[in-house]
């Protein structure tokens, strides 16, 4: 039998997913489980989604489709975008994809060749990694602990910057962490960016996700002369409750763009009709909802930072948007649970989900092994419920 492909002894399954297959099993089996692991909003799409979905259907040409995206699709993006303040934007700096993943695989693979270097952030969403290894490019990873609350500092990325960096990929809010960079801080880091010319990639996903009045800040307002070089990525799956649908959008220089739609017409050839029929309506509807999501969000965010500042020697910097908490728990390694030792991210994870019947993700999933990531998107009393547990097995650590 023929060996695979070298490249796929570079290909991990997403370390995120794998948990929650497993949690989705033990409640199969019976058991009494609640997740915190994967990141999937609490919440559905508008009635006005699915009834622009019907409509698709009735009226579906059985046809291929653009793969830039339909007008119609493309159209509402544009005016999400000047909405929100980004302007000058037409048809051809716009692209789609199959979620915010495979729109990400295709810029990195349009824009970095073997051998150059993409520079991101730790802790980092699980993705960047593994699209860095299965493309064959080096990925440098520039750690941001706990004590600087989890965020790149200007210095850092100064220091990391080489001839060889040709990305770098920048995620605010953030997923693991739910950390929001403030207007000075995404400032001070275009101010190092200007110095350089490299592409830069800005995972906006969740956006529209920011608590506590900080603000949704982005470099391509901070920093203006960057917008030549700077590609936004956006999704349906957290803003709109439609991770299922699989529609992801990207907005930047033209080039980019065509680069994207190439890529497209030998892959996936197009996003389906009725699935962009329905992102269109969501982008393109009310979004008054978000306003109501955030205020849930918070609240629960507020409990979780309530159950963490009562477990001693846990560490976790307050999130300020999406919906995770990366609390740090490297104070219990070396210590036991019930005579079993706990000594690393994933012996904690794993003790917790048997012993109490709570699945969070190992914070080395995303590049920093002294933590864990909470996911606290679930339902209200499923989080009261899950912190409760969480709390009882941190103290019986001894």
């Amino acid at each position: 039998m023929p060996f695979l492909a070298d490249r796929m002894g570079r290909a991990k399954p997403s370390a995120i997913m794998m948990i929650a297959d497993k949690a989705k099993q033990l409640k199969a089996e019976g058991k009494d489980v609640i997740s915190f692991s994967v990141g999937v909003p609490n919440f559905l799409p508008a009635k006005h989604v699915y009834q622009a979905a019907a409509e698709s259907l009735e009226n579906d040409s059985g046809q291929y489709l653009s793969g830039r995206g339909e007008d119609i699709l493309v159209e509402a993006y544009l005016t999400r975008l000047e909405a929100n303040g980004f302007t000058g934007f037409n048809k051809s700096n716009i692209a789609s994809g199959i979620g915010a993943k495979h729109v990400l695989f295709s810029l990195l693979y349009a824009l970095l060749n073997e051998g150059d270097e993409l520079i991101f952030p730790v802790p980092y969403w699980t993705t960047y990694q593994d699209i860095a290894d299965l493309i064959g490019v080096d990925a440098k990873t520039l750690l941001c602990p706990s004590e600087q609350n989890y965020k790149l500092t200007p210095q850092q990325l100064e220091n990391a910057i080489t001839d060889k960096t040709k990305v770098f990929l920048f995620n605010n809010p953030s997923n693991p962490t739910g950390m929001v960079y403030t207007e000075e801080e995404v400032r001070a880091i275009g101010d190092v960016l200007e110095k350089h010319d490299i592409w830069i990639i800005s995972d906006d996903i969740y956006n529209r996700m920011v608590f506590d009045n900080l603000g949704f800040h982005h470099l391509w307002k901070t920093n203006p002369a960057l917008r030549d070089r700077i590609i936004m990525i956006d999704s349906i799956s957290k803003s709109y409750g439609m991770p299922g649908w699989r529609v992801g959008m990207m907005a930047g220089p033209e080039p980019v763009a065509s680069a994207m739609v190439t890529l497209n017409s030998n892959s996936i050839t197009n996003i389906p009709g009725v699935v962009g029929a329905a992102a269109s309506a969501a982008i393109a509807g009310p979004q008054d909802f978000a306003d109501e999501m955030c205020i849930e969000f918070s609240r629960k965010r507020d409990e979780v930072m309530q159950t963490m500042e009562l477990l001693k020697g846990i560490i976790c910097p307050k999130p300020q948007g999406a919906f995770y908490a990366f609390p740090d728990i490297s104070s219990v390694f070396g210590k036991r649970y019930q005579g079993v030792p706990i000594n690393n991210d994933v012996d904690f994870a794993e003790k917790l989900l048997e012993a109490k019947g709570v699945a969070v993700v190992p914070g080395s999933a995303f590049g920093e092994s002294r933590a864990i990531r909470i996911s606290y998107a679930c339902k209200p009393n499923d989080l009261t419920e899950g912190l409760k547990r969480f709390s009882e097995f941190v103290n019986e650590i001894g």
